[in-house]
């Protein structure tokens, strides 16, 4: 294994590891001998030996066949082999990435403080770390940045409007025109000068990092893209897959040797958590920092279960082996009920408090300990205290699971964090110490997802429904204890309340919370006290409440938004900007009464956007709507406004697939010829004009959706 060191005296040094990865093999002993000559017959460098090892929740041990590959990178070839030419066998610990076995192995993790030993060849002889991933005063090391960013009007260089190449570092800004031979040069100085890092960028896995290296390649011109020489630039293609109901596109990869490459329009983890964050997570997951940028959360959280299951020795299988039994519809409506909620009383109210759990499924996981092998485990079936609520189901009252022994610590460590951060009053601190934890919390959230997972290596659809039981039994008991207190409830979902009280303050409600905490063992917390909220109708039906779509203002004068164009994606900036100005206008009323009196001055800004888009003076910024691709563009069949842009795009070669954004002008809505009713940003030039009118409905949309709890109607928003 290559491994590179950044010594104490600022040199950077690639050295490398003796590793010995295994893989096992349970067969009938026919097959095992025909899998034995198999292995003698290639020509790899591997030694056998029979052992027994322990499945997940096994009570006895499972005879297997342990390979170790003395070359780690024949390992992939011998495992293809082997499954390839054993299909009735059963495989474990093949298709785990290597440089997380090695992790795991070694007991180490990305950008740990370590102490090595190396020969004279830069061999390690020894490795071991000197900090660990829990601790929560780390400081990172102290990597060079060189940020590569495309000058591009285009919302995605990829569909068109390429520029210059602008490259910051040190605190200079340079801008590399052309796509020359004088291009490759200068950067190819700057970064032999400079020597960073990491390579921090803008679409540079799909669109800079292959332009640049084609060019390179053409002209035939060195570009020090990788610090190690001995290896090439790592390629994946872009794919699209699909993820919590949605078609989500990657970008594929671009990876580095002995530098890092991130790419910030191809990684969640660096959009939601920044670098801070991504560091946390790749330190806890012991997965390598390019590789945890560019995967899902899930990859993250199911790393640290297989660690935790090779450090107990247990076998990690192939594939999933256990089906979802049969069960009757009967069955499934008890079971599958998922979390509880209570619809919001529509309107606006005033003095209202609310009360999070905090990380409640994975506070259920460790509590009443939820993991695949426990629900249902034989020693508690008939123990009383180990049932779980309203079902049939029961948990392990004796053995800790492997998902309990995985979350513990993270949940440990992110309220270590969320306590720091409270204490914390310098701003670059609190600003590392929120990705952190932000990491932290999106590690935690898809905990639960992949605990019901259906390919998930440690899930199990029991367990799954274990933990929304005891979510819908603790939010009862929360309810209650609010009730019998005083308080009104006005909404409730999954985990958290919002309640109502006359006259109660910020102690009223924090000493509710300690008697629910101390009630149902479960941490929960106010999340603040609002001066008012409101809780918003079906645009359907406007007497229908949406149960995640409100518009609230702190008494700190903070606000929190959901559900509305201000938070979604695919909605205008004009719009979102109108909504966000009248919000800011609105949010200056301390009462509901005051809140009445500020109508008339919201009603004036939503008038004044809608002037401005009729006088002509909205420009392509404002304007620009983005929608992902829900399927392959060849496959639809409607004339959908984002199809019609699509297909515009496709028309001029742009390479488009299932889960990409694109992002389109409404030209002309009500247009008998399609391609006149829409155009995509990447392709304006000249002369352009858009649908006033199409603009302008988003616009009342966006207004009445706060104000028509209020009484406003559409006449009232005329100018």
């Amino acid at each position: 294994m290559v491994v590179w060191l950044l010594g104490e005296d600022g040199r950077r040094l690639r050295a490398v590891d003796p590793f010995v990865p295994t893989l096992y093999l349970a067969a009938p002993p026919p097959l095992l001998d025909y899998a034995l000559q198999l292995l003698q017959r290639g020509s790899w460098r591997i030694s056998t030996r029979r052992v027994e090892r322990y499945e997940l929740g096994a009570l006895q041990p499972t005879a297997v066949l342990e390979i170790a590959v003395d070359a780690p990178a024949q390992f992939s070839q011998i495992a293809h082999r082997l499954i390839q030419a054993c299909p009735g066998a059963q495989f474990f610990h093949v298709d785990i990435s290597l440089p997380q076995r090695y992790f795991y192995d070694r007991q180490l993790f990305p950008l740990a403080r370590c102490e090595a030993e190396l020969t004279s060849a830069r061999l390690v002889r020894t490795i071991h770390t000197l900090d660990s991933p829990w601790d929560t005063d780390y400081v990172a090391p102290p990597l060079t940045i060189m940020e590569l960013s495309p000058d591009s009007p285009s919302p995605n260089p990829n569909h068109g409007g390429c520029g210059a190449l602008v490259v910051r570092i040190d605190g200079e800004e340079r801008v590399l025109e052309g796509d020359s031979a004088a291009l490759i040069h200068r950067l190819d100085t700057l970064l032999t000068r400079h020597n960073p890092d990491i390579l921090l960028t803008d679409w540079g896995d799909s669109f800079l990092l292959p332009r640049l290296m084609a060019i390179a390649e053409r002209l035939r011109l060195p570009l020090t893209l990788n610090r190690d020489e001995q290896r090439p630039v790592g390629t994946k293609k872009p794919h699209s897959y699909f993820s919590y109901g949605r078609i989500v596109s990657h970008a594929g990869a671009r990876t580095l040797s002995g530098r890092l490459h991130l790419d910030r329009h191809n990684s969640f983890a660096l959009t939601e958590t920044g670098l801070a964050g991504l560091i946390e997570q790749a330190r806890v997951a012991k997965v390598d920092l390019q590789q945890m940028a560019r995967t899902t959360t899930g990859t993250g959280i199911t790393s640290m279960q297989l660690e935790t299951a090779c450090r107990d020795g247990l076998l990690i299988p192939h594939r999933k082996q256990e089906p979802e039994s049969f069960r009757s519809a009967l069955d499934l409506l008890q079971t599958d009920q998922g979390g509880l909620v209570f619809a919001p009383i529509l309107g606006y109210h005033e003095q209202v408090g609310e009360l999070d759990f905090s990380s409640m499924y994975p506070s259920i996981m460790v509590r009443f300990n939820i993991s695949p092998e426990t629900v249902n485990c034989r020693c508690c079936r008939y123990d009383p205290a180990a049932r779980v609520p309203e079902l049939s189901h029961h948990t392990c009252r004796r053995r800790e699971g492997l998902v309990p022994r995985t979350l513990a610590p993270l949940l440990d460590k992110r309220a270590r964090y969320k306590r720091l951060l409270a204490a914390a009053t310098n701003p670059a601190a609190r600003t590392v110490l929120d990705q952190r934890q932000t990491a932290l919390k999106w590690l935690l959230v898809v905990s639960f997802g992949y605990l019901g997972y259906k390919n998930a290596r440690f899930g199990r659809i029991e367990a799954h429904e274990s933990v929304t039981a005891y979510s819908r039994d603790i939010l009862l008991q929360a309810k209650e204890t609010a009730e019998r207190q005083g308080y009104r409830l006005l909404h409730a979902i999954v985990d958290s309340l919002w309640l109502q009280k006359p006259g109660a303050a910020r102690e009223d409600y924090d000493s509710l919370a300690r008697m629910i905490t101390e009630q149902t063992g479960l941490a929960i917390n106010v999340e603040g006290i609002y001066r008012w909220i409101g809780f918003l109708p079906s645009r359907v039906n406007p007497r229908m409440p949406v149960p995640n779509q409100f518009v609230g203002l702190f008494d700190h004068g903070g606000m929190k938004i959901r559900g509305i164009e201000l938070r979604r994606s695919d909605a205008p900036l004009l719009v979102k900007r109108a909504q966000a100005e009248m919000l800011r206008c609105l949010s200056e009323a301390r009462t509901l009464a005051e809140f009445q009196e500020r109508i008339p001055a919201a009603l004036k800004v939503i008038r004044a956007y809608r002037r401005h888009l009729h006088d002509g003076h909205a420009t392509v910024e404002e304007l620009a709507i983005a929608k992902s691709l829900s399927r392959d563009p060849q496959t639809y069949r409607h004339q959908t406004l984002s199809m019609i842009a699509a297909q515009e795009l496709l028309a001029r070669g742009v390479l488009l697939q299932a889960g990409d954004s694109i992002h389109y002008i409404i030209t002309d809505a009500e247009a008998p010829y399609p391609p006149d009713r829409v155009r995509a940003v990447a392709g304006l030039g000249g002369t352009w004009s858009y649908d006033a009118a199409a603009y302008d409905a988003l616009l009342c949309k966006a207004a009445l959706a706060v104000l028509r709890p209020l009484g406003v109607t559409p006449a009232d928003l005329d100018v």
